[in-house]
């Protein structure tokens, strides 16, 4: 692919660019494999990939401080990775291996990591935000200033409980940031058909929740309004809500054709604002990095990769007597 130019100059050292390339990357490929392995039957059920999003979670990432919290929906491997889960553990649940983060038994939608403060991937549509609003009121209630990372999408945004949760988060000031990761479509209607307003982060004007609408296909952008809504919550101010204009290039699930918008659309989007090769524009422009050292990074994030398939594959599926534990009556 020719090298495009890029007009955002970095705020960050060549080493952290390079990082950010890198993280970005690997759940690209990560993704990639992951639509192979359900096309051959190794993944069954759900498969929601984060293709053409991965600036969100990475450059919300950048903001965040250990013991910080994130909570999302199913379309939630990007976040996974993202926060430091090994791909192997990831890449076997989906696979409904043993070896899998939630062993096997979770499958895409159902992972969760306490060591990383990761809690889901959730199946139901805006259940994980109260449950955001929560974990950031166990942290309010330790006072450890800790800010949780509360994700869901543009279609979520129209559930009631959402604003229920706004309306809480407000009433008693607690450090959670609402991500809003608006790829347009939700499941496959546009924004513009389904909500009947053009900005969503203007709702939570409404409970004195200051908030704001970032690029989501630019992990500097993300970063950075990052950094100034993580202050917020970490100054005892309350939540914060960011609106992600991102875009995801395949469809709401692997089962999905995505005929509700043209091949053209898809395409100028890859060709004008992927978030991966503006960073890899700005490494190159910038001196930062050579095309050899690209490739080298390309090659070792495709190890990382099939590693994980081949011991997604080599993991045994779940015993039977594995069933009935780890499951509260």
């Amino acid at each position: 692919m020719a090298t495009r130019k890029s007009a955002r100059k970095p705020n960050v050292s060549a080493e952290e660019l390079t990082t950010y390339y890198r993280e970005m990357l690997l759940i690209r490929r990560f993704e990639e494999k992951a639509g192979q392995l359900y096309g051959m039957g190794l993944i069954g059920g759900f498969c929601h990939l984060y293709i053409g999003q991965e600036a969100v979670v990475v450059g919300l990432e950048a903001a965040a401080e250990e013991g910080d919290k994130r909570i999302t929906s199913y379309r939630d491997h990007g976040h996974m990775l993202a926060c430091g889960m090994d791909p192997k553990g990831v890449m076997a649940e989906l696979t409904g291996r043993e070896g899998g983060y939630s062993k096997g038994k979770g499958g895409s939608m159902h992972m969760f990591s306490k060591e990383k403060h990761f809690y889901g991937g959730h199946g139901i549509v805006g259940a994980q935000v109260p449950l955001g609003a929560g974990l950031a009121f166990a942290d309010k209630y330790k006072e450890n200033g800790r800010v949780t990372f509360t994700y869901f999408g543009d279609g979520a945004a129209n559930q009631g409980q959402v604003y229920e949760a706004f309306n809480m988060a407000a009433l008693w000031a607690l450090p959670v940031i609402f991500v809003i990761e608006n790829n347009q479509y939700a499941m496959g209607t546009a924004q513009a058909r389904s909500t009947s307003t053009k900005d969503i982060y203007h709702r939570g004007e409404a409970f004195g929740i200051p908030g704001e609408m970032v690029d989501g296909m630019s992990v500097l952008a993300v970063k950075e309004a990052g950094e100034k809504a993580v202050a917020h919550c970490r100054a005892g101010k309350g939540p914060y809500i960011l609106e992600i204009k991102t875009y995801r290039y395949r469809g709401h699930s692997m089962s999905d054709p995505a005929k509700y918008r043209t091949r053209e659309e898809v395409q100028k989007m890859r060709e004008e604002r992927d978030p991966i090769e503006q960073v890899r524009a700005i490494l190159l422009e910038g001196k930062h990095a050579s095309e050899e050292d690209l490739k080298a990074i390309d090659k070792d994030i495709k190890d990382i990769v099939n590693q994980a398939a081949d011991f997604s594959r080599e993991s045994p599926e779940p015993a039977v007597s594995e069933l009935w534990t780890d499951v509260y009556a």
